[in-house]
């Protein structure tokens, strides 16, 4: 029985090993990449994972997609980053919720060898491979050029933020802030109230604004979900506030269209994706990268809407690349 037993023992033992090495011949064979957004809902985060699985075609090389449910779950995020850590990716991009709550996982990644590639928003630490995002505060600064523009320098305003801590958006309304108040001190900014990165949280601080304050002439709203919900607020209230909002979305341009939105800022979040992988590729494989990518915000109104580099932009192809 014994000598069976021991025999038995070493077949499971080889087969086991065998496995084992097979598995790491089949992972070393072709290298993964974890893309980590802040959340799933919204069409920017669907275009910037289009972005991201057309870079991984042409690399060769796995694409993990995952992020909280919602923009405001960090722990949930800090959960997903651990997860790809411990799986041992080749290495990840990251849109951090929080600049600061990030820090301690991203060093943990980059003290296993595993390079991370900041993308969107920011984090609290210099140990990233690379940062991909939009110049938020100069977007933030183009916002107010228009604001002023629209409002020939004078009137009452009000902000409909999105969450604190979330460093893009906040570098975005510091942007527009400050370049009101240097810019066009006229212009008075009444209110800001944080929408939570919610469609419905933003249209109801912004029923509440355009409430407390009947004379307004403005407002800015600084991301996709805050502009959602305050054009709908707008538009339940048949309200002539011009709005000047950030980001877009088939509602949002199909208001822009009908002149409830003068203006929208856009980003280009395919591209985002696109170079955030591409980055994380090269890391991985020891190659040098740029360690800060600005890429250019953009400011539409509707006759912009014709123009065939605004079209690509705002239009990706997702279901060539998401199925």
């Amino acid at each position: 029985m014994t000598p069976r037993t021991t025999f038995t023992g070493r077949r499971r033992f080889l087969a086991a090993a065998g496995g084992a090495a097979l598995t790491a011949c089949n992972r070393s064979s072709k290298k993964q990449v974890a893309v980590i957004p802040k959340g799933r809902a919204h069409l920017f985060w669907q275009s910037v994972h289009a972005g991201a699985v057309k870079a991984a075609q042409e690399t060769g090389v796995e694409i993990i997609w995952n992020g909280p449910a919602t923009e405001t779950d960090f722990n949930g995020q800090l959960q997903i980053i651990d997860t790809m850590i411990n799986r041992k990716v080749d290495a990840i991009c990251l849109a951090p919720i929080d600049e600061k709550v990030m820090v301690s996982v991203v060093d943990r990644a980059v003290a296993q060898k595993i390079p991370v590639v900041i993308f969107d928003s920011p984090v609290a630490t210099d140990k990233f491979s690379s940062q991909v995002a939009t110049d938020n505060y100069k977007a933030g600064e183009m916002a107010a050029e228009r604001m002023g523009k629209i409002l020939n320098g004078k009137g009452k305003i009000v902000i409909v933020a999105v969450q604190p801590g979330a460093a893009s958006t906040m570098a975005r309304e510091a942007g527009f802030e400050d370049r009101i108040k240097k810019d066009f001190p006229d212009i008075k900014v009444m209110d800001k109230r944080f929408g939570m990165a919610d469609f419905a949280k933003s249209l109801a601080i912004s029923e509440n604004m355009l409430t407390a304050f009947p004379d307004l002439d403005a407002l800015f709203a600084s991301n996709e979900s805050s502009a959602v919900g305050a054009a709908q607020a707008l538009k339940q209230r048949k309200s002539k506030v011009k709005m000047v909002g950030f980001d877009w979305s088939p509602t949002l341009l199909d208001d822009l269209k009908a002149g409830l939105i003068d203006s929208l800022v856009v980003q280009h979040p395919f591209k985002m994706g696109y170079e955030s992988f591409i980055a994380a590729v090269k890391a991985a494989n020891g190659k040098a990268v740029i360690k800060i990518n600005n890429l250019a915000p953009r400011l539409i109104t509707a006759p912009d809407l014709d123009n065939p580099e605004v079209k690509e932009q705002l239009n990706p192809d997702l279901k060539k690349y998401l199925g």
